[in-house]
């Protein structure tokens, strides 16, 4: 069937790739051209290398690995935080034509297992402190024969990392090795992070990861020096092409960050011109802005205040596409400097040509609106593990505020019949790892990534998330709902709830799950003559309580009435990534959580038809 206009939407790249065909070999031409330039720095450092030294590394534990059998075609875990060490690793492999994949650090040795499994990996290469999870992981997957350990001895049946890099095969030719490369050879797996079930790997070959490069490089600049802080999972899609194969084609210099609690402090080191993250931090970072201005004297609270006020109101006039009245626009640039300036600098988001993005879930708009309002226009995109991480974002000037933008140069996006999101494009991935019938099931026979995911598109082409395909509630009355944009106001009502899982699909009633910002909580405590109390204490404070029921309200005053939540149980302080609930990249395990709190969920609704 035929797709009209309004359903379907594709930019054509207009330049041919200007990368070599596989990772590898682009990063051979980085170290040639821009080899005196900073590769890799620590926040502490005590690393900081140049290409050309980062080469040095590489081919040493390229050598190395291909000593201890590591051939063109193998697989090798990855066991480590953001830390140079990594990025040698991750080279070393590629370089003799084998498949580096990265292992998240809170997985216990039961989740390690089945993706070894998977893999076929027989190596691994991990840091002394993922000790414990390997050998548990070893138990029950034999075959994996040789761990290397990074930072001293690890013991009976492993190897020291510095020996292997020590220890190279004699007659190892580097350069012929990395000739060997082929476009299709698996530049990584990268695991799904099982919000919907088990993991699966995803396999994207180098051509994948230049058609990445390709696409995003039309409407993001990247430049020789430029500064690229690497924080999130390097398990994770985002972090891998775009905090590190993007860099290392183009010369930046990355710093690594090995402890994503301490970002903020990185952030405001570092100074990166590009800063990209989930909506949680987004949201901790204006709670904190928020507070220091509550802070300040009656007077400059009010102006702050004022200010603000004016910021959105340009904003929201841009978004319409109205005009700005010449006034308006003279006392927001004023108020730019004396009010937002100094925000921006104290926080580290202040370099030249800042590029500043949210994604893995849709913010809620008055995050977003906030700080656009404050000069860090924020920037929603929207791709998935296995599309390369590419799919849709807005022009470079032209953000739609609650979209998440348009199909990017080389992309094809449509919407199928039933409204699914399908993408289209040179980066998907080749498949899920040993899995061809669930391949089948979500790539089709002309290439169409089917995203699981249900969207709407306006007439200029910008795309809107609406929910998960198979998360649609519909209730006892036949009433189409989507349980993320409920939980968007839910958590975008105030300071206290951190998360929420909505609940209702056969129901009468929409109910919800809640957890509560324990940073939040603490400060509350402090201020309220509570400060003994931990947690979940806290959570059962009938001052706390109210709070939270009067966010409930706010959030209900913006649904609709068969969305609104009835009721709801606060099952204690935030689920914390890389549990049972939320992924090592915060997204919510709805499954899980519903299986897990299935009781309290049952008691919600206990009088479900009564009166």
């Amino acid at each position: 069937m035929e797709h009209s206009p309004e359903q379907h939407a594709t930019a054509a790249a207009s330049t041919p790739p200007r990368h070599p065909d596989t990772v590898i070999k682009g990063f051979l031409r980085t170290v040639e051209q821009y080899g005196d330039l900073i590769a890799v720095d620590s926040l502490d450092g005590t690393t900081r290398l140049t290409w050309r030294q980062v080469r040095e590394r590489v081919e040493a534990l390229a050598a190395g690995l291909s000593r201890i059998g590591v051939r063109h075609g193998d697989t090798v875990a990855l066991m480590l935080k953001n830390r140079p060490e990594f990025l040698f690793a991750d080279l070393a492999i590629m370089a003799l034509g084998a498949t580096p994949f990265s292992l998240y650090a809170t997985l216990p040795a039961a989740q390690i297992v089945p993706l070894l499994d998977n893999s076929d990996a027989r190596i691994v290469l991990c840091e002394r402190a993922f000790l414990n999870q390997i050998r548990g992981a070893q138990k029950d997957w034999p075959a994996l024969a040789t761990v290397v350990v990074l930072e001293g001895d690890g013991g009976a049946g492993t190897v020291d990392w510095s020996d292997v890099e020590k220890g190279g095969a004699e007659g190892f030719d580097f350069e012929a090795a990395v000739a060997a490369v082929r476009p299709d050879d698996l530049a990584t797996i990268v695991y799904t992070s099982g919000t919907t079930g088990p993991a699966k790997g995803v396999e994207l070959p180098h051509s994948s990861v230049i058609a990445f490069a390709t696409i995003v490089e039309h409407w993001l600049r990247f430049f020789p020096g430029q500064r690229i802080l690497s924080w999130l999972p390097t398990a994770h899609t985002t972090e891998r092409v775009a905090g590190h194969y993007l860099p290392l084609l183009n010369g930046c210099t990355i710093t690594f960050c090995d402890d994503p609690m301490n970002i903020m402090a990185a952030v405001k080191q570092v100074h990166p011109h590009i800063f990209f993250s989930p909506p949680r931090l987004w949201e901790k970072i204006k709670l904190g802005i928020e507070k220091q201005w509550a802070a300040l004297p009656e007077d400059a609270r009010l102006a702050v205040h004022e200010a603000l006020q004016r910021s959105l109101e340009k904003v929201r006039l841009e978004q319409a596409e109205k005009p700005v009245p010449a006034s308006l626009a003279e006392a927001v640039a004023a108020d730019d400097a004396r009010f937002f300036a100094p925000v921006r600098k104290a926080l580290g988001l202040d370099a030249e040509g800042l590029f500043v993005g949210s994604g893995g879930a849709m913010a809620p708009i008055a995050l977003v609106e906030f700080f656009h309002a404050i000069g860090l226009p924020l920037d929603e995109a929207y791709g998935m593990t296995e599309s390369a991480a590419l799919g849709t974002r807005s022009p470079k000037g032209k953000i739609r505020i609650g979209t998440v933008g348009k199909a990017q140069p080389g992309v094809e996006v449509k919407l199928a019949e039933d409204g699914e999101l399908l993408i289209r494009h040179a980066g998907v991935m080749r498949g899920y790892r040993k899995q061809p019938e669930a391949t089948a099931a979500i790539k089709d026979a002309d290439g169409w990534l089917h995203t699981g995911d249900i969207g709407a598109m306006d007439a200029d082409g910008y795309f809107r998330i609406v929910d998960r395909k198979k998360d649609i509630i519909i209730n006892s009355f036949g009433k189409n709902m989507s349980p993320s944009n409920i939980e968007g106001a839910l958590t975008g009502a105030g300071n206290f709830i951190s998360q929420a899982i909505v609940v209702g699909d056969g129901r009468n009633y929409n109910a919800a799950l809640l957890t509560l910002d324990s940073a939040h909580l603490r400060t509350w405590a402090a201020e309220h003559g509570a400060a003994g109390q931990d947690i979940d204490a806290l959570c059962r404070n009938p001052e706390v309580l109210a709070e939270v029921e009067a966010e409930v309200a706010r959030a209900n005053e913006q649904l609709a009435r068969v969305e609104q939540i009835k009721k709801f149980h606060i099952v204690g302080g935030e689920w914390l990534p890389g549990s049972e609930a939320v992924t090592a990249t915060m997204k919510l395990r709805r499954r899980a959580i519903l299986k897990q709190y299935a009781d309290e969920i049952e008691a919600m609704y206990a009088e479900e038809g009564r009166g």
